[in-house]
């Protein structure tokens, strides 16, 4: 029996693309590509909420995904395990995928967003993404698919930064089922 992987938060999803940059950081010899994957990390880091921030690292920490080492200074040094590169790799934005259950619990995930249009790029980027990952748009900013991925979905939002202007649902019917049905293959 596979044991059920726990589900992570935006800022602990953060946490482990934080963590990750510094191994990219230590294995990149370039120069002007360590520059801009600084920028970025510092960017994302000032955004964390400190609270949330010690809340998801003893959650990382209970889950076997970051370890750490008390330093002679009095810092703490954070570290991936193993299990932890791979799971911050799942949610690089590039090559987010979402899992496919087994068998269907026939439940429909609905994404819906209202962004202005001082953030159409945004807009259009998650538009996208969501169009990459399977979900079937259904109107212009309504998109629905029949497998879990609410934290992929947050984590996406978290990233292009609308989340005040999204909204997920899940349901258990939709008046467009038959067709929906056939456009994923689903009984």
């Amino acid at each position: 029996m596979k044991l059920k992987e726990p589900r992570f938060g935006p800022t602990t999803q953060k946490i482990l693309l934080l963590l990750q940059a510094g191994i990219v950081l230590a294995l990149t010899q370039r120069p002007d590509y360590a520059f801009r994957v600084i920028q970025g990390t510092a960017k994302e880091w000032q955004k964390i909420n400190r609270r949330a921030l010690h809340e998801a690292i003893r959650k990382l920490y209970q889950s076997k995904l970051v370890d750490y080492k008390e330093n002679n200074d009095g810092t703490v040094a954070l570290t991936l395990t193993d299990s932890g590169i791979k799971r911050s790799l799942r949610y690089n934005l590039d090559t987010i995928k979402i899992e496919t259950p087994k068998y269907w619990d026939k439940l429909w995930r609905i994404a819906m967003f209202d962004i202005p249009e001082f953030q159409k790029a945004g807009r259009n980027a998650l538009a996208e993404k969501l169009k990459e990952l399977g979900f079937y748009p259904i109107q212009k900013s309504v998109f629905i698919y029949p497998y879990p991925c609410k934290n992929e979905i947050d984590f996406i939002v978290e990233i292009f930064q609308l989340t005040p202007f999204v909204r997920f649902i899940v349901a258990r019917e939709t008046d467009v089922d038959i067709h929906l049905k056939a456009h994923f293959g689903l009984r």
